[in-house]
């Protein structure tokens, strides 16, 4: 993340703004300046800073990581057991497979600002933090340990020169021995460390020069010393003594043709330093851990003052020197050592060379660089691991930094981790999981520049575009090959580390800012599939209720909303909310309503009436768009502000972050006027009059969407709703399919009434709901067969694999009140009503009722809602439902 970010949103705000003729940024600079984020980022930025350029920071560091003793001790070895031909294939196929994930790191670091960490930054910023963090540890993991397995390489070295079997013996040699000289050539790294990055670039800079020099005197010494015989270093006895005895002496031939043609094909011996027959994949496997310092300099990205600048093209510069410089040594060693020379003496550049003790020194000097480039990379990661605060407080020391930016915490817990791993002597048997490691790591941001890849996002704009989708499959192949050809179980046991890691940090649940490529693959599978969803093909067999409830205020509707929650039927669920007004008063952020899985997020608009803003919400996302409208009741009910109750606290969540210098979105809070009502812009202190609240039922069913309108249900609670009827049957649900202001019709099997029984059949279905009563009520009049209705609704119920139990009505004494198609008496409606409530025994958790088309003629829009008013007064939570698609079938 950028340290500049609060500024350049500030700035680019301020200029929009200034083109539409307004000044109005989106917050005022004094507020961006003062937040806490801003304070902490502006503090980080002056406390450390950036002073290394691409040559000290990348090229130094990724060049004597990747040279270390190879140059030195294992070009030999590599050409005597694989002849010319096979060692310039490993070599080919090595550096194939780090340059795909080169490519990938240049690729990620142009991407956008990197700070300290390196491949960990690189990795937790495209990945998420569960990724980002399990592999940071084992990145750091395998620093640690790479460190040490330098420094006891430089140890061996040293007691073979100076030690009792060297050639001047002036050290005594043992493990507590071998133990303090490596404690001291590790208290120097750690000096060097704790002084800070300028210092490690200049004695790496040292470093370099004295590799360089050694370098050169090689390859002078292939022209320069004559052809002579080299005493080749005590082998192992033959067992039993029988056999035929290992050389004494090889030959340097200088450059010869035949020499050339002994060494182009393979001549797997065994290791004389190991007693083990080598193979293709052994000799590949020793070859292979001089290819993994191309991270080197990544991980001085904290330091760096432009990475996105230094560390593609130092990391490009670097990988292509170290490809040249190993081929040109395998083509002269080929040339002009015999294959004995080769695999007999692994330190045989110091017995040609124009003056021996310079490659002792160069091997000496590029394993104590290649050590402190660990250590150094190793604290680095742990400071941003540290930072990102992924494992709590347990590594909250490893934040602090001296006054010249160095994590000096994190070097010293780095150092004692080093120390300890010392403790164990021989490295050999993790030396192969430390490589392993590295490869893991390397896989791993293959894998974040793949997913930005194939996310497609419009903010992944590499400035470095030479790597495509397939370099990164390439490298993460490549990578994974060579794991498992190093060392199966090791590998296996390494991503199983991983996924234990990956799983302890998704546990302890971090919160962060980076943004999460899944969320952006996600949207690139959906979107892709919301295409292929074609409306032309849905059936009434595979309907389900999506739905778009409109809410005034979400502090006054949490019944309302988790109700709708259990109604969905794992439908599309969109919670809606206009405000009235325009932009300039825009709120920012988020609500996310923590109990109910809603695939889209609380959909905020600014608009002058509540009429334009619908249709934008029901052809706004194709095959996903909305089929039902579900809105509130329009009365006069005092609204309860539910989130005020400390029951009900944890409803909804206001979602911040907490480095958003954003104010947080909250909803407002409920304003009662004198009266007792909630005051508005409207009428009666209402957002919209009654006529427009009509005009959006009526013009709903006119876009074919189905209707629902909510009373009461201020008055559920889920939680107590549920937990009062804990027993089988306890709860009920009364649906009336009857169309009650319509006393001249008694139709049971028209679309509405069948909607009403679907969606009784829906929250039937539900979990909390499934040992609720369906009770269906049929209004019957006097002189019709009560029992051939009843027969022919309980056989459509089961027709339609629908259970409920089956009421009859008599409503003879309703309907005697007088009243026609066009005017209902209020007389009427207040039967109908108490006749509603007579038979609520036991009262049910929720009606269903028929909610009939609005007047044709928008005058009587205020009569049609006040005999709603009159219908449902007193009902408890009822929903209003009318339905204008088929819902129901009883086919296949």
């Amino acid at each position: 993340m950028s340290e500049r970010t609060p500024l350049l949103h500030y700035r680019l705000s301020t200029s929009v703004n200034e083109q539409s003729g307004e000044h109005q940024p989106c917050l005022p600079r004094e507020a961006v300046e003062q937040s806490p984020a801003f304070s902490r980022r502006k503090s980080a930025h002056h406390s450390r800073p950036k002073k290394l350029s691409t040559f000290f920071g990348v090229v130094i560091p990724t060049l004597l990581s990747m040279f270390s003793v190879v140059v030195f001790l294992r070009i030999g070895f590599v050409v005597g057991q694989c002849g010319l031909y096979q060692a310039i294939a490993m070599f080919l196929v090595a550096y194939f497979i780090i340059s795909m994930t080169v490519l990938s790191v240049c690729a990620i670091s142009t991407n956008g600002a990197l700070d300290a960490g390196g491949a960990y930054y690189m990795i937790s910023r495209a990945l998420g933090p569960e990724f980002g963090g399990s592999l940071g540890v084992m990145f750091f993991l395998a620093n640690v340990c790479s460190s040490a397995l330098y420094i006891l390489g430089l140890v061996e070295a040293i007691v073979a020169t100076f030690g009792p079997a060297g050639s001047l013996q002036v050290l005594p040699a043992g493990y507590w021995w071998s133990l303090l000289y490596a404690t001291g050539i590790l208290l120097l790294c750690l000096l060097v460390c704790l002084v800070g990055a300028e210092i490690y670039a200049k004695a790496s800079f040292i470093i370099f020069l004295v590799v360089m020099l050694v370098l050169a005197t090689i390859f002078i010494s292939f022209f320069a010393v004559r052809p002579r015989t080299i005493l080749l270093p005590a082998a192992p006895p033959i067992l039993n003594g029988t056999g035929p005895q290992p050389p004494t002496m090889a030959n340097f031939t200088g450059f010869k043709l035949n020499t050339l043609l002994g060494n182009l094909d393979a001549d797997y011996a065994v290791d004389y330093t190991t007693g083990t027959m080598m193979s293709f994949a052994t000799v590949f496997a020793v070859m292979f851990n001089g290819c993994t310092g191309i991270m080197a300099g990544s991980n001085m990205s904290g330091d760096l003052k432009n990475p996105s600048y230094s560390i593609p093209r130092g990391t490009i510069t670097a990988v292509i020197f170290t490809f040249i410089i190993y081929n040109l040594l395998s083509l002269m060693v080929a040339c002009s050592c015999d294959r004995i020379l080769l695999q007999r003496d692994y330190s045989f550049l110091r017995d040609i060379n124009v003056w021996n003790p310079l490659v002792t020194v160069g091997v000496y000097s590029s394993t104590m660089s290649a050590a402190m480039s660990n250590l150094i990379g190793a604290s680095r990661i742990l400071y941003a691991l540290a930072r990102d605060d992924l494992f709590g407080t347990v590594l909250s020391p490893a934040k602090k930094t001296s006054g010249n930016g160095n994590p000096w915490v994190s070097v010293l817990l780095s150092w004692f981790l080093v120390q300890l791993v010392l403790f164990t002597g021989k490295l050999n048997t993790i030396a192969s999981i430390v490589t392993i490691f590295f490869l893991l790591v390397y896989a791993a941001v293959d894998l974040a520049c793949l997913a930005l890849e194939w996310a497609s996002a419009p903010n992944f704009r590499p400035t470095f575009r030479y790597f495509t989708w397939h370099t990164c499959v390439l490298g993460i192949v490549g990578c994974a090959v060579m794991m498992f050809l190093i060392n199966s179980i090791y590998a296996s046991a390494s991503i199983a580390f991983m996924l234990l890691l990956l799983l302890l940090i998704h546990y302890l649940s971090p919160t962060s800012s980076w943004g999460y490529i899944s969320q952006a693959l996600i949207f690139h599978q959906v979107r892709k599939y919301l295409l292929m969803l074609d409306v032309r093909k849905d059936h009434v067999k595979f309907w389900r209720p999506q739905v778009l409830l409109m809410v005034s205020n979400p502090r006054s509707s949490v019944g309302l909303i988790t109700f709708i929650n259990d109604i969905k039927k794992s439908g599309l669920y969109v919670l809606g909310h206009v405000q009235l007004g325009d932009l300039g008063k825009r709120a920012y952020g988020d609500v996310v309503f923590s109990r109910i899985k809603n695939p889209f997020p609380f959909h905020f608009h600014y608009s002058p009436r509540v009429a334009e803003y619908l249709p934008l919400i029901y052809f706004s996302s194709g095959g996903m768009r909305p089929n039902t409208l579900v809105l509130g009741f329009y009365d006069d009910c005092t609204p309860k502000d539910k989130l005020t109750d400390p029951a009900l606290a944890d409803a909804t969540v206001p979602t911040q972050d907490p480095e958003d210098e954003r104010p947080p979105y909250h909803f407002p809070a409920l304003r009662v006027s004198i009266d007792g009502k909630e005051e508005g812009n409207g009428e009666n202190g209402k957002v919209m009059g009654p006529q427009e609240y009509v005009a959006v039922i009526a013009d709903a069913m006119k876009m074919m969407k189905n209707v629902a309108l909510a009373r009461y249900f201020h008055q559920f609670d889920r939680a107590s709703t549920i937990s009062s009827s804990p027993g089988k049957g306890a709860l009920y649900v009364d649906v009336w399919p009857v169309n009650l202001l319509r006393p001249d019709s008694s139709s049971y099997v028209d679309t509405c009434s069948l909607f009403l029984l679907q969606l009784a059949c829906v929250l039937n279905m539900v979990r909390a709901w499934r040992h609720a009563r369906l009770r269906l009520f049929l209004c019957v009049e006097e002189g019709r067969s009560l029992r051939g209705s009843e027969g022919k609704l309980g056989q459509l119920l089961k027709e339609l694999r629908i259970k409920a139990n089956v009421y009859t009505v008599p409503w003879d004494q309703q309907v005697a009140f007088p009243s026609n198609a066009t005017r209902l008496s209020d007389e009427y409606l207040s039967a109908v009503n108490r006749l509603i409530l007579e038979q609520a025994h036991p009262p049910p958790a929720v009606r269903f009722l028929y909610l009939p088309r609005p007047p044709a003629d928008t005058r009587r829009y205020t009569a049609y809602l006040r005999q709603l008013e009159l219908l449902t007064k007193d009902l408890g939570p009822t929903l209003l439902i009318h339905g204008v698609t088929p819902v129901l079938t009883t086919d296949l």
